[in-house]
């Protein structure tokens, strides 16, 4: 049986508005796209990473960090509204021309930077071994369905999410949220239904710290806190 080919697709796109310009600021003196590279590259060579861009200046800090950037993202998909949906095809399209044709795809969006390469190595090792629709990062949730999440009936009442009779919330079911870190995708399940379709789904957990995901100037400021200590 030959062995499967992965595409990992880092998407960075330029426009950031959240914390300007935070794919290349810098975070405990390197880029934060830097981070995600080396989670890229403790699962396949360089020639299988592609950085998905819009802006020069992510392309000059990829290519600072020895990584070829193949191509420059279409405005079409570099808007507010662009979907990772469309920016993952257009990256497969773009090496498919090309007839490098990949089995599995790996996102990793740069805003998890405490997420680690033996993380992500481990992630795709669990992905092959069970080839799901798709593996997704995840870490256990405080807030429970069965225990402190609520919905408001039509009276106007809150009643539990799902109803049950725990006392404890260790004593509930452990429900997950997804992190945002990994995604290791069946490129054939991808090319019929983007990701939020996709039934096959299994998890991999991780812990609270590298699933922090950076959002706010706030986010950034707590990981450059975690970081120094």
């Amino acid at each position: 049986m030959r062995e499967r080919k992965l595409l990992v697709v880092i998407p960075a796109r330029g426009g950031s508005k959240g914390i300007p310009g935070k794919n290349i600021k810098p975070l405990a003196g390197r880029p934060l796209l830097a981070y995600a590279i080396d989670c890229a590259r403790a699962v396949t060579s360089d020639a299988d990473i592609c950085i998905s861009t819009d802006d020069p200046a992510i392309r000059a800090t990829a290519e600072a960090e020895g990584l070829a950037v193949p191509f420059l993202r279409p405005d079409a998909l570099a808007a507010d509204t662009s979907g990772t949906y469309e920016v993952l095809l257009h990256a497969l399209d773009h090496y498919a021309a090309r007839g490098n044709a990949y089995d599995d795809l790996l996102l990793l969006q740069p805003t998890s930077p405490l997420r680690q390469p033996a993380q992500v190595a481990e992630a795709v090792k669990t992905y092959w071994e069970q080839l799901p629709e798709m593996l997704v990062s995840v870490r256990e949730s405080a807030a429970n369905p069965y225990y402190n999440l609520f919905e408001e009936t039509t009276g106007g009442y809150l009643q539990k999410s799902k109803e049950s009779n725990f006392v404890r919330r260790q004593d509930c079911p452990p429900v997950y949220e997804y992190n945002g870190a990994i995604y290791v995708i069946s490129v054939a399940a991808l090319r019929k239904q983007p990701l939020h379709q996709l039934k096959k789904v299994v998890k991999y957990v991780m812990d609270d710290r590298s699933s922090v995901d950076l959002d706010t100037p706030d986010d950034w400021a707590y990981v450059e806190f975690l970081i120094s200590h």
